[in-house]
């Protein structure tokens, strides 16, 4: 089954040179690791929010704000696409990566289009 791990986190938090340096490393270690057992197939960081579209349609009218759709603590800094036997296994993943200690790493699962 394919997971979504929605990596979240206060955008403005600072880490330290050092923090930063150890945390990309860390994820780039988490990478190798997940694309070498084969559960990793897609993945990024984003942007920040002050570069982000909201799109909405009303009464046919195509409607564009500046930012995030909510105003929260938290914000989605990236992503993952997993694909594990079960939730199990996605949350051991989840758990692995670096962000979690900083944040917090929300995993969904796909719904297939055409799939009740």
């Amino acid at each position: 089954m394919r997971y979504l791990m929605m990596i979240c986190g206060v955008e403005k938090d600072e880490l330290s040179p050092d923090e930063l340096t150890a945390m990309i490393a860390d994820t780039e270690a988490w990478v190798k690791e997940m694309e070498g057992r084969g559960v990793r197939k897609l993945g990024d960081r984003l942007r920040p929010t002050d570069t982000a579209t909201t799109v909405r349609v009303r009464e046919g009218e195509t409607l564009l704000s500046d930012g995030p759709f909510t105003e929260t603590k938290e914000q989605i800094l990236g992503f993952d696409l997993i694909d594990c036997a079960d939730l199990e296994e996605a949350v051991e993943i989840a758990s692995k990566h670096p962000s979690a200690r900083y944040g917090s790493i929300e995993v969904r699962p796909l719904w297939p289009f055409g799939e009740d």
